[in-house]
């Protein structure tokens, strides 16, 4: 068992976690030499595979997933997991022999035009769900939850982010009433480092506190045929970073580190996103959907590459409160 997140890495993010994000803006001056390191630094790091995310965040170019986003094709990515959903916010069906776990369950007004419709495409029965484990606690990753929750699935969250939804409250005065599916009741709470287990699978959660106070991470095994790899979602990826305070991304750089020490520990091998707007994910699909018997797997990239990338996550963040 993972040792228990410290209470002192929760302090100060609960008044950033809510806020929605809005554009960057464009400094007005030229980096520094100090900040000028640390981007070269995540460059490096980036190697050959994560240039996409060095420009996303360690630039001010990147932007917030949009309602409106294309879909995606709803792909069967590995024997046991399935890719669903948009371009810029991905749900994830992990499969079990008899039934079906959701990471993340996308947006509330959404789950006719997208989710339903996406499992039935991959011949996943939306019966079959019993369990909704989500990333954090915004709209776009627990829409859905409420709809399975009333058919007898569980959902899972942390008790931070558990908060979170219940303090949401009603719409302002004169502001429209949010389009959707309710929140989901409050149900399992994840503990730091304590699995979920379900249909024989485990997933380790880890508490990654930065984007919202209780954001989560998550390791799993996924099957490619005769081979067995690690997964890894980091299910708190802070998009766009005006709006979050200094203390709130010193944080998220804490979250990455102790990410990245779980994950190396666990072996993962295998990246994977709900917002993947900077991981190379449409290509990936492409070339899965071209993929001959015996190529390598497109989200397979290894050990050390997977550490790359949270180290670049993890710079462009530092590079960002440089600058401030």
């Amino acid at each position: 068992m993972l040792q228990r997140f410290c209470t002192s890495l929760l302090a100060g993010a609960v008044g950033a976690a809510a806020v929605a994000q809005a554009p960057a803006p464009t400094p007005a001056t030229a980096d520094s030499p100090a900040v000028t390191a640390i981007v070269d630094a995540a460059r490096t790091a980036a190697g050959s595979e994560w240039g996409e995310a060095v420009e996303f965040f360690c630039g001010n170019s990147g932007r917030a997933n949009r309602a409106d986003d294309p879909q995606i094709r709803p792909t069967r990515v590995f024997d046991n997991l399935y890719a669903l959903g948009r371009t810029s916010t991905v749900i994830w069906a992990l499969t079990t022999p008899d039934s079906i776990l959701l990471i993340d369950a996308g947006y509330p007004d959404q789950l006719e035009s997208v989710l339903l419709p996406q499992l039935r495409a991959v011949g996943l029965d939306p019966n079959d769900v019993r369990y909704v484990l989500v990333g954090h606690g915004h709209s776009d990753h627990f829409g859905g939850a409420s709809y399975f929750q009333q058919r007898g699935a569980r959902v899972a969250l942390s008790a931070a982010d558990w908060d979170l939804i219940e303090n949401l409250g009603p719409a302002p005065p004169g502001a429209p009433a949010p389009a959707g599916l309710p929140p989901p009741r409050r149900d399992v709470v994840v503990a730091d480092g304590e699995p979920v287990r379900f249909g024989g699978v485990e997933i380790t959660p880890v508490l990654i506190p930065g984007h919202t106070p209780g954001a989560l991470g998550f390791v799993f095994r996924v099957a490619d045929g005769a081979r067995s790899h690690t997964a890894a979602l980091f299910g708190g990826s802070i998009l766009l970073v005006n709006r979050i305070p200094d203390d709130g991304l010193r944080q998220y750089v804490q979250s990455l580190e102790r990410f990245g020490a779980v994950t190396q520990r666990l072996g993962v091998d295998v990246e994977i996103q709900n917002h993947p707007l900077y991981d190379g994910f449409a290509p990936k699909l492409e070339r899965l959907a071209a993929r001959r018997a015996g190529e390598p797997h497109p989200f397979v990239v290894g050990t050390d590459a997977y550490q790359r990338f949270l180290t670049v996550m993890s710079e462009c963040a530092n590079a960002q409160l440089a600058r401030r």
